[in-house]
């Protein structure tokens, strides 16, 4: 398996770099992640203009770049690094990743396009309460009408699923439980009797929303009650994406930690010079960087058809899950007092890591995960 980056890939990674730092400037996401929608359409039709990242995934047939998940893993690293506010998670890997993989020909055909452009703006929703993120628990149901379906239910924590324009929505035939009757549905984000409205989050530069379902008018994705599979592997990738996405949140909390510790004086030396800080900094070192070597290695393994890409998945997610948090909180502490304090930055993507760990299960799901897969 190819365990490094091509230099077109590093160059394709200073560039992202680049535009992301003059986009995403810390300011600029204080500013968006107080708004309701949580960032601007403006900028996201800009950036999906001049770098098409929505259209990195998506095949060339549908109007996308026909790239691997090795590129779409280096945009959302920088993404995470640059803590960017914007709907990609949702449209690029969840909804994106659902359609691919349950889609028809000819729905694939209908729907990527927009989303490649960066003009269709998409989520999957699919966790209820009490939030569990397997299939199983699903309780919306689907009822056949006419030639189109109704839902009824409700889905929580759906990411971006205030502001969508499509949403990917996994029900239930009546009467079904487990993995039979499950399907996958589009709906539009305007439908009748879709009551949409933001939750109270912790980390403010990634909204959520609950959606209530009343009746609400569907179109079926796929295959009506074959929705199981291509649901489990659109989870296992999205899992993956986000493992290297909290890479990039803890490599950014790493280095803005050193930075201080390298300019704050103690003593007529830099903290940075101390025998436990250059410890603690190690320590935050091989953390970051063998969470990255997972996360990195989840990718090739999706790309190449691991068939243990299911253990490989979660190993990524535990490694980025504890080093996310664990760096974000030495950050904290190496910042002192300041590091408490809401003018100080480290708290927005300490924030992010506490969010994205518990995402698409934590730590300790996923090891359980990776154990039953083994066990298998």
């Amino acid at each position: 398996m190819k365990f490094s980056f091509s230099s077109e890939q590093e160059e394709f990674r200073t560039s992202l770099r680049r535009f992301l730092a003059e986009r995403s400037p810390t300011k600029e996401v204080r500013r968006l992640m107080e708004t309701d929608a949580g960032f601007e359409p403006a900028a996201w039709r800009k950036l999906n203009a001049e770098l098409g990242l929505t259209a990195v995934r998506i095949p060339e047939a549908y109007g996308g770049q026909g790239f691997g998940f090795g590129e779409l893993c280096i945009v959302l690293e920088e993404m995470g690094r640059a803590l960017l506010c914007a709907p990609f998670f949702s449209t690029a890997v969840l909804a994106t990743g659902a359609i691919l993989n349950a889609g028809t020909e000819a729905e694939k055909q209908a729907l990527l396009p927009g989303i490649a452009s960066g003009d269709t703006i998409a989520t999957l929703a699919w966790v209820e309460d009490p939030a569990h993120w397997d299939a199983a628990a699903t309780r919306m149901t689907a009822t056949p009408s006419g030639g189109t379906w109704k839902l009824d239910g409700h889905k929580s924590y759906v990411l971006d699923g205030h502001t969508a324009d499509l949403i990917v929505v996994l029900a239930r035939a009546a009467g079904t439980s487990g993995d039979a009757g499950l399907s996958l549905f589009t709906v539009k984000g305007d439908a009748k009797g879709l009551e949409r409205r933001n939750l109270k989050v912790m980390d403010p530069t990634r909204k959520l929303a609950r959606l209530d379902f009343k009746g609400v008018e569907a179109t079926l994705l796929g295959t009506a009650g074959a929705a199981a599979v291509p649901f489990a592997r659109t989870l296992v990738e999205a899992t993956v994406c986000l493992s290297n996405e909290m890479a990039g949140v803890s490599e950014r909390l790493r280095e803005d930690a050193l930075a201080y510790a390298q300019m704050r004086m103690q003593f007529g030396r830099p903290i940075a010079s101390f025998q436990s800080m250059k410890h603690k900094q190690a320590d935050m070192l091989v953390d970051v960087e063998l969470a990255k070597s997972a996360a990195y290695y989840a990718a090739a393994a999706l790309d190449e058809g691991d068939e243990d890409i299911v253990a490989v998945a979660s190993l990524a997610k535990a490694a980025a899950s504890e080093a996310a948090l664990q760096t974000g909180i030495h950050a904290i502490q190496i910042h002192g007092g300041i590091g408490f304090t809401w003018d100080n930055d480290t708290h927005l993507w300490f924030k992010r890591a506490k969010s994205s760990e518990v995402l698409l299960g934590d730590a300790h799901h996923h090891r359980e995960q990776m154990m039953q897969h083994w066990a298998a």
